[in-house]
């Protein structure tokens, strides 16, 4: 069932028991070079992915991670990261993993080969098809994933896999099918390793295309960071200064008084406008602050 690469032996790492420390860690090196291109080699599935993905958000649905082990603890770390990057609710992006917050920390023996846990993590989500329903394993063989995928074709989700096993289970039950290869582990079958790696990349890109698509970036600034500490307010007057022009503690200023909301900022700023008109306009073009300018500059 688990015939996978990931279990294979490496032979660039046969002797990594017998090797100097400076080579040991110049393989591990090696192989997650590998693992870079696999991703790379994935880059169209990802897109077709990420504007599915996109366009679920504009329904109003859901990013959902399904994922056991290491492929779970990845999902949630990512799910975690989006809300004080992009300011979206924590219930936009979700991870979940088998045998639940007990399991980001310990291992949970057979988690992933219990498809009744999969069924309660479903059914406690409350899923429709405007969510997207993502599992996440090495294998892509785990009854837990396999599980939550059949069950969200039976709810007309679109459904996407990530793995790094062509042979995948889970290939059947995906709209989009995300396999990078990155083959055999520097050591055998510890999928933490570059399966993990190749994992990291492809959700990075999942959410961080997707909060661009759906206006959460300004060029490349982060303008609806959430700035829940001092560093990120630093960030929030930086970008709003550097869209607009003004000084930083002017900046600093206008976010003090509109409670730290950057895209306001900088339309009160560059516009003069409250936070009313500033708001009914971001409303208007779904948050793309590209097309506020153009609509306002004419």
């Amino acid at each position: 069932m688990y015939n996978s690469d990931t279990e294979k032996l490496n032979q660039n790492t046969a002797n990594i028991d017998i090797s100097a420390t400076a080579d040991i860690v110049q393989m591990i090196n090696n192989e997650d070079f590998n693992a870079v291109k696999a991703v790379q080699k994935c880059l169209p599935q990802i897109a077709k992915a990420v504007d599915i993905i996109a366009d679920n958000f504009e329904k109003g649905g859901r990013l959902i991670y399904f994922g056991a082990g290491t492929s779970g603890r990845l999902g949630v770390l990512d799910a975690s990261e989006c809300p004080p990057t992009f300011s979206v609710p924590e219930t936009m992006v979700v991870g979940v993993i088998a045998g639940g917050n007990y399991a980001l920390r310990h291992a949970i023996e057979g988690a992933e080969d219990k498809p009744e846990l999969a069924r309660e993590d479903f059914e406690r989500l409350n899923i429709t098809e405007n969510d997207t329903v993502t599992a996440i394993s090495a294998s892509g063989n785990a009854a837990y994933v396999v599980e939550v995928l059949k069950l969200a074709k039976e709810k007309n989700c679109k459904t996407v896999a990530v793995t790094s096993n062509k042979n995948a289970l889970t290939k059947d039950f995906a709209d989009i099918f995300i396999c990078a290869e990155t083959g055999a582990e520097a050591i055998s079958g510890s999928t933490r390793m570059k399966a993990g790696t190749a994992q990291k990349l492809i959700l990075n890109m999942l959410t961080t295309a997707s909060m661009v698509k759906i206006g959460k970036v300004y060029k490349n600034y982060m303008i609806d960071v959430k700035p829940t500490n001092e560093k990120l307010k630093i960030r929030a007057a930086k970008i709003v200064s550097m869209i607009t022009g003004a000084p930083e503690e002017k900046a600093k200023e206008v976010l003090l008084q509109n409670g730290y909301k950057v895209k306001q900022a900088i339309l009160k700023i560059r516009y003069n406008l409250d936070t009313a008109e500033s708001e009914k306009l971001i409303a208007e073009n779904k948050g793309i602050l590209r097309k506020i300018f153009e609509q306002l500059d004419k």
